[in-house]
Order: C-alpha cells, then structure tokens, then sequence
C-alpha cells in the first residue's frame, strides 16, 4: 500500500523556487503552487526555476491553481479562465500534471442554474487538459455559497458533484477536496472520501473543528461562529483513518498543506503552525501502513 507524498501551498507569485528550497529543508515533499484570481509572471521563467529546485531538493509540484470565479462574466473572471488556459498549457514545464481551480458560479444563481455556463466553459478546458494528458481538479471550498445562490462555486457538495460530472463526465475532471469543508457542513469527511475517492485527485491539508456546546446552544444561524478552520492535528478529522483510505484506495495524489487558515497559527507563527502540522501527518501516515 503506497501513502501519499505530504507537502503544502505556496504561492507562485512570490518566488516560489525559493519558498521550495527553503520548505524543503523543512521536510515538505511536494509543493502546490497557487494564485488568486488571476496568473501574473512570465510562467516559462517560473517554470524552469521551480522545476529546477524541485529537481534539487528531491521534492515534486503536485499541482498549479489559480481561485477565483471563471464564470463571473466580468474582467477578473476572464482573467481566472484565461489563468487556467495558461496553468495548462506551462504545466508540463514544472513537471507537473494537475491543474486545480474553483468551477466557478453565475453570481446569484443556484446551481444547476449555473451547470450549462460551467459546461461551455470547462468543456474546451477539459478537452485542452486531456490532449496534453493533464487532469484538472475542482476544489471545493463553499466560500459562503449555497445551493440556491452564491457568487463563487458550485463545487460545494456531493449533490453538486454528481451534475457536475454526470454533465461532463469526462475522466479528466475530478475533485481537489479536504475534510475541512465537510467538518463545517457537518459532514463525515471519512465516510464521503471512501464514496469518491475514484474522483478525488488532489487532497488539501486542511481541517476544521466544531464547538459543539456552542451549536448546541445557538444552533447553525447564531451571531457566533460555531466551525474554525484549522490546520491538520488542530481539527476533529481522525487523519490516521483517512491515509488508511487513501492508501487503501489506491489514491496516487498528493497531501499538501493549506496553510493562512488557523487563527491560532498566524502571522509570524504561520511556519510553526504548518511543520506541527506536517510532523502530525507524518505520524499519521507512519501509522497507517508501509509506504
């Protein structure tokens, strides 16, 4: 049973050659390099340097992702979609071959209202993603849409996924998905990963925990916030279980850190924040099996 590669996010408009370096010494094995809303730089420079480091330190870039909505029918979203097209077409040149994104929403909309736009959107990506033997993944951050409206993504729970992909059901297409957004939904995240793991390709390290004498008390729609997003070994996801189903499963992604997320990590301890967090992973993955 092989268990994933552990590694975290960074950002690929501030050097990321030299955040690989440095987090590689740390003990990270993979790297997700993102951007919000829109790509900026010249994507062959940063290509060749990231490749390079990561040849260097041993390390992999698991994935490139650009967030933001590509639907929303306004400049930035053109800038989102036109990120994607450019991710795709220099993914080869970081030695990489995922792709990641929201699906994007028509602002206000629900979100079957919002399947056939996403359609003629992701269609061409897809097909442009599949001729250069490239996935792309969706992740599934809520960013506080719901079903009937939002102004973000669509890809926020089962119920979506299965339009989604029953719409286009191309095998390119898949998930980029963490237990943190299903903790807040009051979701079993174990349970929900063994039912789509076939179309998970990438897994966030990423975990939230619930007050729940607070939602007791209040309920969901108090003037508290009863959820907090939280790195891994913080939160109430019992990670041991969950390499045991990735590894179980056959699941050939990687676990990268999500890191900006933990009030309690923040700021100066952001890096001392995420090494507990990788230090927690690894424990976990030990105890799940041989690699």
């Amino acid at each position: 049973m092989k268990h994933p590669m552990i590694g975290t996010l960074v950002k690929g408009d501030e050097q990321p050659e030299l955040a690989i370096r440095q987090l590689a010494a740390q003990g990270f094995e993979s790297f997700s390099l993102m951007y919000w809303g829109r790509v900026s730089g010249d994507l062959a420079s940063i290509a060749s340097a990231v490749r390079q480091a990561a040849v260097e330190t041993g390390t992999i870039v698991s994935s490139l992702a650009v967030y933001g909505n590509p639907l929303s029918g306004d400049e930035v979203g053109a800038a989102t979609q036109a990120g994607i097209a450019a991710l795709l077409e220099h993914a080869h040149g970081f030695g990489c071959s995922l792709v990641s994104c929201f699906a994007g929403r028509v602002p206000g909309t629900s979100v079957p209202a919002s399947i056939e736009p996403w359609k003629a959107v992701f269609g061409p990506l897809a097909e442009r993603a599949g001729a250069r033997g490239l996935r792309l993944a969706f992740e599934n951050c809520r960013m506080g849409d719901t079903w009937k409206t939002g102004k973000w993504n669509i890809a926020i729970n089962p119920d979506a996924w299965q339009l989604m992909f029953g719409t286009l059901p191309s095998e390119v297409l898949g998930l980029e998905w963490e237990p943190c957004h299903q903790v807040e939904a009051l979701a079993d995240p174990l349970a929900q990963l063994k039912s789509w793991l076939p179309r998970i390709i990438h897994v966030h390290g990423k975990d939230a925990r619930i007050n729940r004498d607070l939602l007791a008390a209040q309920g969901l729609y108090g003037s508290t916030r009863w959820h907090q997003s939280c790195l891994p070994g913080n939160g109430d996801t019992d990670w041991c279980k969950l390499f045991r189903v990735l590894g179980s499963g056959g699941y050939t992604g990687t676990v990268d850190v999500e890191g900006w997320n933990d009030a309690d990590w923040v700021g100066e301890r952001e890096l001392e924040g995420q090494l507990r967090a990788l230090a927690y992973l690894k424990e976990c993955r030990a105890a799940s099996g041989p690699r």
